[in-house]
């Protein structure tokens, strides 16, 4: 069986500086994975090597069979995957609509357009001509997920949603989510907050010093599984 995307035994480094050890990570069409760990764990670098931004030549990564290892971030986005980055990275200089068009510059045909993204997302029908540094923390993440969205991507990464939005915004960005996997995307998203992690995905990933630590779908792991591996007191999945 053919995984959606698929990685075995990667290894990811700065320099000589070495933070991803033999990680191994699969996600299936539909799927939801959620990837947890602690600050310097490696998530936002694991992210990286899937878009590109972290070259891992001749290492084991494919979408849908593909080697991604020795691509670009332009040819990965081609082949189906965009993000949503830690601290949203708005053009400040650019209205919401300027924004959101920008993921468009992919070309990649599918469900997601400008209407679309605006239905998912109403506020920013309401600001599309609003300059986005105008806008509230939680406007923001919408319009760097509407970004994301515009390219229609295969895998959707989703990175640390909730940095810094009340409650409120979060949860009304997170019930979104359904409905953008209904388009048949599917979703990694780095969640500092476990419960949410656990809540809205269907597997989960525990990075620990660039390993994963543990491993297994939500549903199935335990409160006290969960925190052992991401505390750093288990090695090994359970």
């Amino acid at each position: 069986m053919t995984h959606l995307l698929e990685a075995r035994s990667l290894d990811a480094f700065y320099g000589d500086f070495q933070a991803l050890f033999d990680v191994d990570f699969h996600l299936d069409q539909g799927e939801s994975a959620a990837l947890i760990g602690a600050n310097g764990a490696g998530k936002t670098t694991f992210l990286k090597v899937l878009t590109g931004l972290l070259p891992v030549p001749g290492q084991a990564l494919s979408l849908e069979g593909v080697d991604l290892s020795n691509l670009g971030t332009h040819q990965i986005a081609a082949l189906g995957i965009s993000m949503s980055p830690e601290g949203r990275r708005l053009f400040p200089s650019l209205s919401v609509r300027e924004n959101l068009q920008i993921g468009a510059s992919v070309k990649r045909s599918g469900p997601w357009t400008l209407d679309r993204v605006q239905e998912l997302f109403p506020i920013l029908a309401e600001k599309a001509g609003t300059p986005s540094t105008l806008l509230s923390g939680g406007q923001q993440q919408m319009v760097a997920i509407g970004r994301a969205l515009m390219a229609n991507p295969k895998l959707l990464l989703l990175d640390e949603v909730s940095l810094g939005l009340a409650p409120v915004i979060v949860r009304d960005i997170y019930e979104t989510l359904p409905r953008i996997r209904e388009q048949g995307t599917s979703v990694i998203l780095v969640e500092q907050d476990i419960g949410q992690a656990v809540a809205v995905s269907d597997r989960l990933y525990c990075l620990q010093e660039g390993r994963i630590s543990l491993e297994g779908k939500s549903s199935e792991l335990g409160r006290d599984a969960i925190s052992a591996a991401y505390f750093g007191r288990a090695k090994e999945a359970s």
